[in-house]
């Protein structure tokens, strides 16, 4: 896939398996998410991906500069900008988008999600009463790559609700649990009302081949 420009320079995204070589040594959960998430979740590609991103708790997000040591961290402060996340600095609650690269002169090539947790619970950034224990809300590759839960990153996803948010949820939704589907439609009603996705999600689940 040929490189992506914004306004803030090109995206070459890391493949997911350096990703894991970044991410794996360290102390603290962390999932693979956006489009990946739904392929893992798969066990198979969907389509291209114009960036790779890594979900943390807020909790946890200084971890980011010891995996990525040496590296530039923007964050989106205020959302729509970037500025320089500066050494140990802890990213104030309404911030929760990192983008990283190796250099000022390099792409960028990770982008990291920070999102809020209670206790033992993962809490929702978009609305503090969808929430999930943080011990299941992700599971791992055969690679043994962490990633987020389809249902749960279909949620995230339903907000943009973009073509390639439509492409993603229409491949992940045949091997959708009916525990699974019933979560994703409360969380994006009690979130953001009518929407799309919600007729489909009340269809019976395909069979299993």
């Amino acid at each position: 896939m040929a490189p992506t420009r914004t306004p803030w320079g090109v995206w070459e995204p890391a493949t997911p398996a350096e990703v894991a070589r970044k991410f794996g040594t360290l102390p603290v959960p962390w999932w693979l998410a956006g489009g990946y998430a739904i392929e893992f979740a798969l066990g198979h590609p969907v389509r291209d991906h114009a960036d790779i991103d890594v979900l943390v708790l807020r909790r946890d997000h200084l971890a980011v500069q010891d995996a990525l040591a040496g590296w530039q961290w923007w964050a989106a402060d205020p959302p729509g900008a970037l500025r320089p996340w500066r050494l140990g600095e802890r990213l104030p609650v309404g911030v929760h988008d990192l983008w990283c690269r190796p250099d000022t002169d390099r792409p960028w090539r990770v982008q990291v999600m920070v999102d809020e947790s209670s206790g033992d619970d993962w809490v929702s950034s978009r609305n503090p009463d969808v929430r999930r224990p943080i011990a299941g809300i992700g599971d791992t590759s055969g690679d043994g790559i962490p990633f987020l839960c389809p249902e749960i990153q279909l949620f995230y996803k339903a907000k943009g609700h973009r073509p390639k948010d439509d492409v993603d949820f229409a491949a992940v939704l045949p091997i959708l649990t009916i525990e699974q589907r019933e979560w994703l439609a409360y969380a994006i009603t009690r979130t953001y009302g009518p929407h799309p996705w919600l007729r489909q999600l009340a269809g019976r689940r395909a069979p299993k081949h």
